[in-house]
Formats: structure tokens, C-alpha cells, sequence
């Protein structure tokens, strides 16, 4: 028996781009509880690779070359399961196809029997998707290329009750063959800092470094929104939202192994008037192993010619292969000269002391360019919001966090807060932004009570916009009871779209300058506010007024008529 021992706790989370391929070609694989699960246990999932290709081995001797499969368990609970588990893995299917040896996940043991079983142990899994061991597979001396076997995994968990039972796991296989090609993209030479509008040409080329040939392939071409390639070939389906083009371009054909290819014509990337900072993927696979994408359905078909590809470089002799689903795609990062001017937006709102007011903020971006932070996935922007002096804020956007006076951290989370930050998503589109909607109970029915609102950098430490080239429109105010006269009025604010969209532009149905019932308060929109002195008791002591002055001239009209008679 060998054993393999646990690193540190707690279980790794599957990761990596080789190890997202393999799982998102093989598809979800379910594994269900034989007998009806009790409500308080956990149902677990069992994953992993469909089918992994081995390198043929090597018969002049060194070290085998050696694929991976990553075998996992989805907790779909929102925390750790403390409970045993064991997976047993049933070996006799690849005896003399595969080497098989484990590389455990923390917390794991495994421990063969032989060639044809082993078994592997845990004690907790954490929540969501974690891979509990990889399976190190070499291809056994004296097996011939295409052998194909299958490895069967069965489970079992106990319960997470206060009485724990045993709950079987239907058996889960994945398949194991000796050789298959290997698809290799070559990386293009891009000027790497384009202008808006330049183009360039993109000669996708790939080889085919495996064993065997592949049987027509699937050419997958991902850009972001400031890149555009013109063309829309008829074998090709286009998908396309917010942030992404994909194509799918199927290409006919038996591509040889040891053979390279390049396209018949090359494609055309453009960066357009409103690139920023964008990514280009491209990557190939054989057709048959990309799975259909949940987008597919809305996907369009190109009207153009179609997609070829052809040899640059004829098949030679077998050499030694690189089956290396790592390689089969390549990615450029573009950095376009541009600019993004984020213009920030306030609002004003009247009411008397005691009543709730809704106001809204934030800001829409003018372009040209669009603004995402696609790689790092962190926020590209925040708006900052001082409450104005004698209002309390009652609701606040979800994600916004409050913080002292100075921007500090604050501990109290459940008290309202003097100031409001609130981050932008990872990306803003041209003609996007973020509107928000605050909810103030005015404490004070003060004149004029007026608040900041700022759009910033997503931190403190890195308050500046670098790509806006207009820095003085990135703030502006929220008035409560404010007068026509008291100075300019709030910067105003897109137009209303519908729903909230942190991306589109899109606007809170929430009405600015509204009371808690929804009576509508004496302002304009944004901005532009109506004449008003600020309380109910002063509006109704200025219309009094208005009615006996105008009463007062009737009468004095009609007794000077009288007196010219």
C-alpha cells in the first residue's frame, strides 16, 4: 500500500486556466445521492475532466510525461462541511493503459492497493467547487496509441445531522486515452499601444503538435468592448454583451499532426474610438470537445465568406508531443491611448423637519472610451458622498459602505454614517455610469443644508481618475432646501432609463426630491429647483400673502372707477 500524505487544511479551490478548460470542456457531472437525501445534509456533486489524453510513452526511456485530472466535490452549502467522506476509485479499467498515482488536496489522504484500487479520505470540504485530488496519469509501458479505458469513482458522505448516516454516491467515470493531438496557438507580434482606429492585422496561426490528426477544429476569438474585428464570417457564431464579443468559428478539415496552419486571409483587430484598456483571446480546440456555451442560443451567424484555414508548414516524421491543453490558447493586452470624462451628479430635495426625502447621485461617463478593469476585476471607480448637515440617511444602495467623516474605516455598520462610499462595477461603458439612490430623513429643515458627492478613484490611496481628462466636473452637490438663489444648482442628471443598471446608465425608479409618502417636494430635477422659501408653514405665509396683496389692488381699482364716474 502506498501512502500519500495531506498538506495544510483548508481544501485548495480548483484553479488555473488548464484545469477551467478541462473542466469546461468535460461539462457538469453530477453525482446524486442513491436514496433521498434528509433536508439537513448537504448534496454533494462529484466533477472532473470527461476525457484526458496521455502522451504516448516514451519507449528511449527518461521520464514519462505525465497529464492531469483534476477530480472534484461541489459543497453547495455557504459553509465548510465537517463531515467524513471517502472516494474509492476503481483502477482495473485502465490496467495496462495508465499509470496511475495521486496528488491529494490539503487534508486528504490516498492510499493505493496495488494497480487496480485506492482510496481517498477527508474529514471537511469547503463551500462551493474544490478539487480533492488530482489523478497523475502516464501512459503505461507497451500500450499502443488509442488504447482507451475508463477510471469509476464512487463516494460516500456522512451526514451532517446529529445522527450521521451514510449517504452512497452513483458512480462517476472518466476516460483515459493513449494520444491525440495537441493544438498549439502561436503568439502574434501586436503593437501593444494602439491609437483609436488603428488596425491590425491578426494571421491567426496554430500547429499540431500531438499524435494523431484532429478532426476539424473550433477557432474561439474573445475581445472586449474597445476592440472589434470588422469581418463576420458565415461559419462563425457571434455572441455579444456588455463587456464581451465571442466567435466560434467552426473549421472544416483533418489537420495533421506535426502540420501547422494559418488562416487564408488574415483577420482585421481594430481598436475603436472608445478603447481603453482591452484583451484579445484567441485560442483553438478540436471540434467535438467544446461544449456548447449558455449563450449559445442568442448567438448570430456572420453573413460573410467563410473562415479557412491552411498549411503553412506540411506533417513530418513523429516526434516527440506536447499534449498541453494550456497552449491552446493565447491572449494580447491592449493599452489605447484615450480618455473617459466621468461627470459627477447631484440632486436637491425640500421637506420639514421629520420628513423622509429621496435623493439621487452618482455619475455617467461622457466617453469616447469605455472604462474596465477586465483582468483584475476590481472596481474602476467611487462615488463618495457627504450626507448633508442635519439629515440622516435611512436607506443606502446595496454595496455602499459607511465610513467616518474622513473617509476612515468604521466600525459601526449599523448606524448611519456621515459619509457614503460606494464602488463602481468592474467596467462602465461609454454612455454608462452609476446611479444611486439615498433615502434622508431631514433631522433639521435647515436652508440650503448641502452635501458632496464625489467620483474618485475606487480607493483612498488612489483618489485620481487617470483617464479623465476634465477633473473639475467629477463633483457635485446635494441640496436640501435650498433657494433658487442660493448659488448654482446641482449637476444634473442623465436621463431616466427604467431599472438600475451600474453599467448602463440605467436609473433607480426612485424619484429624486420625493417625501417618504411619495408627495413630490417644490424642486426641479437635478437641479433648476422652483422658487421655495424651504418649510410648509412659509410656502403657505407666501401664497397668503400673494392672495390679500392681489384682493388689495382689485379694490383699489374698482374705487377709482367709482370716483372717475
Amino acid at each position: 500500500m502506498t501512502r500519500f500524505s495531506p498538506r495544510t487544511a483548508p481544501l485548495r479551490r480548483a484553479g488555473g486556466l488548464a484545469a477551467t478548460a478541462l473542466l469546461l470542456a468535460a461539462g457538469p457531472l453530477t453525482v446524486a445521492a442513491a436514496a433521498p437525501a434528509r433536508a439537513a445534509d448537504p448534496v454533494f456533486t462529484l466533477g472532473g475532466p470527461a476525457e484526458t489524453a496521455l502522451h504516448p510513452y516514451a519507449e528511449g526511456g527518461g521520464a514519462p510525461k505525465r497529464s492531469t485530472a483534476g477530480i472534484t466535490v461541489t459543497n453547495p452549502a455557504d459553509e465548510g462541511y465537517e463531515g467524513g467522506f471517502t472516494l474509492t476509485f476503481d483502477l482495473t479499467g485502465v490496467a495496462g493503459i495508465a499509470d496511475v498515482t495521486f496528488d491529494p488536496g490539503p487534508g486528504v489522504e490516498c492510499a493505493t492497493k496495488g494497480t487496480r484500487s485506492a482510496v481517498c479520505t477527508g474529514d471537511t470540504l469547503a463551500p462551493g467547487l474544490s478539487t480533492v485530488t488530482g489523478l497523475l496519469l502516464g501512459a503505461a509501458k507497451g500500450s499502443e496509441q488509442g488504447a482507451s479505458g475508463t477510471i469509476r469513482v464512487t463516494g460516500e458522505a456522512r451526514g451532517a445531522t446529529s445522527t450521521p448516516h451514510a449517504a452512497p454516491l452513483t458512480p462517476f467515470t472518466t476516460r483515459v486515452t493513449v494520444g491525440g493531438p495537441d493544438l498549439v496557438m502561436r503568439k502574434l507580434p501586436f503593437d501593444h499601444e494602439p491609437t483609436p482606429g488603428q488596425k491590425q492585422q491578426a494571421p491567426i496561426t496554430f500547429a499540431n503538435r500531438g499524435s494523431r490528426d484532429a478532426d476539424g477544429v473550433v477557432l474561439t476569438l474573445r475581445y472586449s468592448r474597445g476592440l472589434d474585428i470588422p469581418q463576420r464570417y458565415s461559419n462563425c457564431a457571434y455572441t455579444t454583451d456588455e463587456t464581451w464579443t465571442t466567435a466560434r468559428c467552426s473549421v472544416e478539415g483533418a489537420f495533421e499532426a506535426g502540420a501547422t496552419y494559418t488562416l487564408a486571409a488574415p483577420l482585421t483587430l481594430e481598436a475603436t474610438t472608445r478603447a481603453y484598456r482591452d484583451l484579445f483571446v484567441y485560442g483553438i480546440q478540436e471540434a467535438g470537445t467544446v461544449p456548447r456555451a449558455a449563450s449559445a442560443a442568442r448567438s448570430e451567424r456572420g453573413s460573410g465568406a467563410v473562415l479557412r484555414a491552411v498549411p503553412l508548414t506540411k506533417a513530418v516524421a513523429a516526434r516527440g508531443v506536447d499534449l498541453e491543453p494550456g497552449d491552446n490558447e493565447q491572449e494580447a493586452e491592449f493599452r489605447t491611448a484615450n480618455t473617459a470624462d466621468f461627470v459627477a451628479y447631484g440632486d436637491e430635495a425640500s421637506g420639514a423637519a421629520g420628513a423622509t426625502v429621496a435623493v439621487r447621485l452618482g455619475f455617467h461617463n461622457d466617453g469616447p472610451a469605455w472604462i474596465g478593469r477586465i483582468r483584475s476585476g476590481g472596481s474602476v471607480a467611487a462615488v463618495d458622498f457627504t450626507v448633508p448637515q442635519g439629515a440622516t440617511v435611512t436607506s443606502a444602495p446595496k454595496g455602499c459602505r459607511g465610513v467616518t467623516a474622513e473617509g476612515a474605516y468604521r466600525e459601526d455598520r449599523k448606524t448611519p454614517a456621515p459619509r457614503y462610499v460606494c464602488p463602481a462595477p468592474t467596467t462602465v461603458r461609454d454612455g454608462g455610469g452609476l446611479d444611486l439612490s439615498f433615502g434622508l430623513r431631514i433631522d433639521k429643515a435647515l436652508i440650503g443644508a448641502t452635501g458632496r458627492v464625489t467620483v474618485r478613484g475606487p480607493g483612498l490611496e488612489e483618489a485620481g481618475l487617470p483617464f479623465d481628462p476634465k477633473p473639475g466636473n467629477n463633483t457635485a452637490r446635494v441640496v436640501l432646501n435650498g433657494q433658487s438663489s442660493g448659488g448654482p444648482s446641482p449637476s444634473p442628471a442623465p436621463p431616466a432609463k427604467g431599472g438600475p443598471d451600474a453599467g448602463s446608465g440605467k436609473t433607480p425608479s426612485a424619484a429624486p426630491g420625493t417625501s417618504g409618502t411619495g408627495a413630490p417636494s417644490i424642486t426641479g430635477r437635478g437641479g433648476g429647483s422652483l422658487a421655495s422659501t424651504g418649510s410648509p408653514a412659509a410656502l403657505t405665509a407666501s401664497v397668503t400673502a400673494i392672495a390679500a396683496l392681489t384682493t388689495g389692488l382689485a379694490l383699489f381699482a374698482a374705487a377709482r372707477r367709482r370716483r372717475k364716474a
